[in-house]
């Protein structure tokens, strides 16, 4: 999906269409609307960022903010400076997910087989599928592919009023590279006999698995372009990056990718986290941190229930103001998606870690994943109130 949470986010004010918009504020940061008493016409102010102060990220941005530089985990005080003009929208996930889960909807009513990647990505396996289309009768099947993107990308914009962007490749190496050569709203494809000419000009970096150590290490070694890097020995990657990741190198530059589209990925884990726009104090702030407690532990059930499973292992990560990080797990003896259940594990792992210092980052996890179907049929425990933690407000 192309700047998928942006997007979302014009939909809902189309009057910012053309201008740099970038999410990644807190509430703060919301539209405020006002109503003209002569006319009844709903009038919104946005917040801009130039006057931004604090320590938050952006989520993505509109390509119009992308042209400033303004790209996504840039410090939003760093992409003031950037772009002081740019309006500064909150993020709203649920928005966001009710969309995700839009367009993989509209993509499945025509091409079933479907590997979900992400809230905004998919690979799609196209062997087999048709379309009827004006040309339809032309045995090519990549002019086939052709047309099934097309019928893709008609049914999500019909669907979610959003564009995306298809690349159509033999694997999913080359997709994923091809996917984002002609965005927003492109369509893109890549045959095997066109891998020398589209994609070995372009970046090292491009390659999804190879990111900036190896890119400077492969700099280091004069190899910049995919294409260098196929034509590149094959003996001198296996010396500086190991027999396994130099082997898969040469594959990949080569456009060799034998993964299959995997339709049923078990998730390792679910979490939630979020970074403080200040740091804050398990004393002075509190009830301000337990209220965020408690709605990071519910926010992973709702989850965990949604895509069907319950966890044994719930996890907290903490991070101080001075960066250390520190993470704690607790096993319980039934596996749960319960927000009580998560509430009361994650507070005793909160329990053994030092809260002298301010914290920046808390997050919440759950692993040891079990689809909910698969458990045995016994009775679950009823869920107790959760013990106070050292984040409760009460004793």
């Amino acid at each position: 999906m192309d700047a998928f949470y942006a997007s979302v986010e014009l939909l809902r004010y189309p009057e910012l269409r053309g201008q740099p918009v970038v999410i990644g504020g807190g509430r703060r940061h919301a539209p405020e609307e006002t109503v003209d008493p002569l006319t009844g016409e709903t009038r919104r102010t946005f917040a801009t960022l130039r006057n931004y102060v604090g320590r938050g990220v952006a989520t993505t941005a509109t390509y119009e903010a992308r042209a400033f530089g303004v790209h996504s985990a840039l410090g939003l005080m760093k992409a003031a400076a950037l772009a002081p003009d740019a309006i500064l929208l909150p993020v709203d996930f649920d928005a966001y997910r009710k969309y995700s889960r839009r367009f993989k909807a509209a993509v499945a009513t025509i091409a079933p087989k479907i590997q979900d990647n992400g809230i905004d990505e998919i690979y799609i396996d196209l062997t087999g599928v048709r379309v009827v289309a004006q040309d339809d009768g032309d045995d090519d099947p990549w002019w086939q592919a052709r047309d099934v993107a097309k019928a893709i990308k008609a049914a999500v914009r019909d669907a979610t009023g959003l564009a995306c962007s298809i690349g159509v490749a033999p694997n999913k190496l080359l997709a994923k590279i091809s996917s984002e050569l002609d965005k927003p709203d492109g369509l893109t494809i890549v045959r095997p006999a066109d891998v020398e000419a589209r994609i070995w000009p372009l970046p090292a970096r491009r390659i999804n698995g190879i990111g900036p150590k190896a890119t400077a290490k492969l700099e280091a070694l004069g190899i910049r372009t995919i294409g260098e890097l196929a034509l590149a020995d094959p003996r001198q990657l296996v010396e500086h990056f190991g027999a396994h990741y130099g082997a898969w190198m040469v594959d990949a530059a080569h456009g060799r990718d034998e993964r299959p589209v995997m339709t049923e990925l078990e998730p390792k884990s679910i979490s939630r986290e979020t970074t403080f726009e200040r740091d804050l104090s398990a004393t002075r702030d509190r009830a301000q941190l337990s209220r965020i407690f408690t709605d990071l532990c519910a926010g992973v059930s709702d989850d965990l229930k949604r895509k069907g499973y319950v966890g044994k292992t719930i996890g907290l990560k903490l991070r101080y103001d001075n960066f250390q990080t520190v993470t704690r797990d607790r096993t319980i003896a039934v596996p749960t998606n319960d927000p009580h259940e998560i509430r009361r594990a994650a507070g005793d792992c909160l329990k053994r870690v030092p809260l002298e210092r301010r914290i920046r980052l808390l997050g919440v996890r759950v692993t040891a994943l079990l689809p909910l179907g698969a458990m045995r049929a016994t009775a679950a425990p009823i869920a107790a109130e959760p013990t106070p933690s050292l984040f409760d407000t009460h004793e």
